[in-house]
């Protein structure tokens, strides 16, 4: 493996984490970067790279970030949005992989794509559904925020450092799996 294949590795699960808490949020960051010129996408996805994808994607971005501040469409959203990003993480990861066998492209897209956005969608939703019946949704925009922000950040140090983005997600993901523990219910000798 190159070093740039590992970078874009690197770049494919960081955005993939950021699609775990926002859908669109790291396909617009990922087209901005290819039609910027700051990272040449998988052949087959370089419309991912133009002008009206770009567009699209930006629209749908800021329509996604205003909804999740709304109380109960946040809920909703978050029901739709776990299968969508699963398709989202690994469509980043995919797309940014060049170069590379068929099988271990999808299966790395897959497997730490869609892996990683599922694992952190399925975790933030839980605790938006425990947000929602313990404040009746009073404490999702802040939870929005939280989610924005860290979207935000993974997807910036993903196409700008990649390194620095594998390191975050991986703080993510610990993250997210104490929260998990802490709102799975407990069996006994738990």
């Amino acid at each position: 493996m190159t070093a740039e294949t590992i970078m874009s590795v690197f770049l494919g699960i960081g955005l993939a984490a950021s699609a775990g808490f926002r859908v669109f949020l790291p396909l617009f960051a990922l087209s901005l970067a290819s039609y910027a010129g700051l990272w040449e996408l998988n052949p087959e996805w370089a419309w991912m790279g133009s002008l009206p994808a770009l567009i699209t994607l930006g629209v749908a971005t800021v329509a996604e970030l205003f909804a999740y501040f709304i109380p109960l469409v946040d809920n909703l959203l978050d029901a739709l949005a776990l299968p969508l990003a699963a398709l989202a993480g690994t469509a980043v990861v995919v797309s940014t992989l060049a170069g590379m066998d068929p099988v271990v492209t999808w299966s790395l897209a897959i497997i730490a794509g869609g892996g990683t956005a599922t694992a952190i969608k399925g975790a933030a939703t839980g605790g938006r559904l425990v947000s929602s019946a313990g404040t009746g949704g009073l404490a999702n925009p802040a939870i929005a925020a939280v989610e924005t922000a860290t979207a935000t950040t993974l997807s910036l140090a993903a196409v700008l450092a990649p390194v620095l983005a594998a390191l975050l997600v991986i703080v993510v993901l610990v993250f997210v799996f104490r929260i998990y523990r802490k709102l799975r219910p407990h069996r006994r000798g738990d």
